[in-house]
């Protein structure tokens, strides 16, 4: 087996992704080299919603924001992804047409397979499959997650709660007071809680006032985690 010097940085990167962690090194560079390195200028996208989903994307650097239209037509944001991970994979397992458009918000470098390879690899790779089954429940997991918060949950402690999200992968290890949040509009996290801009607008202004966040831009420093925490029940 090559030393990890040794193994290009591409097949570093896609060999540390969730679904590929136990899958050996020689396999994830099979996988790495039957796809083709593409780069996407600011402002392009890398697939639409609904299109048939042909590629799976592995991004290796850059900016990404994932979203769809609603059936009443107003824009859901899901997320933004700038660490090296692969998106766009759920409508090939799922055998259907893109759930979301992914668009670059700087310039990208993506990796890209057809995703009849793609699909393929994760069923002969057993550790992938479980890995990729693993993901999915996570999701769907998340899903129920925000429907309990939408029925239980004021906006208040949805805003954060959400904040708190994108910080940290696990609610029961929050990170310590003075984190800031990844680059995001007020529209956005709105999206995110299942509120209107004007409410999450005034709810930031007055964890300002509070001094739980500070606002710089589009990012939030998180000042008193612990405050957030307790709004979110957590």
């Amino acid at each position: 087996m090559p030393k990890k010097t040794d193994v290009p940085p591409l097949v570093q990167a896609m060999a540390a992704a969730s679904v590929l962690r136990g899958v050996s090194a020689e396999a994830v560079s099979k996988l790495a080299a039957g796809g083709i390195v593409r780069h996407y200028r600011r402002g392009t996208y890398l697939c639409h919603q609904g299109e048939y989903a042909a590629d799976v994307f592995f991004l290796i650097n850059g900016r990404v924001e994932a979203s769809s239209v609603a059936i009443t037509g107003s824009r859901v944001y899901h997320a933004t992804v700038d660490t090296p991970q692969f998106v766009g994979e759920l409508g090939p397992l799922g055998d259907m047409p893109r759930t979301a458009s992914l668009l670059a918000l700087a310039d990208c470098e993506v990796w890209a397979t057809p995703a009849e390879e793609f699909v393929r690899f994760i069923t002969q790779e057993q550790a992938a499959a479980r890995d990729v089954i693993r993901a999915l429940a996570r999701q769907l997991q998340g899903q129920q997650a925000f429907v309990d918060d939408l029925l239980f949950l004021d906006l208040k402690g949805r805003v954060a709660k959400r904040l708190l999200q994108m910080v940290t992968p696990d609610l029961d290890d929050l990170p310590a007071d003075g984190v800031v949040v990844p680059e995001v509009t007020q529209a956005d996290l709105a999206s995110l809680c299942g509120g209107s801009r004007e409410n999450v607008t005034r709810i930031l202004k007055e964890f300002d006032r509070r001094g739980l966040v500070r606002r710089d831009g589009h990012r939030y420093m998180l000042k008193r985690v612990a405050a957030l925490a307790k709004l979110a029940e957590l």
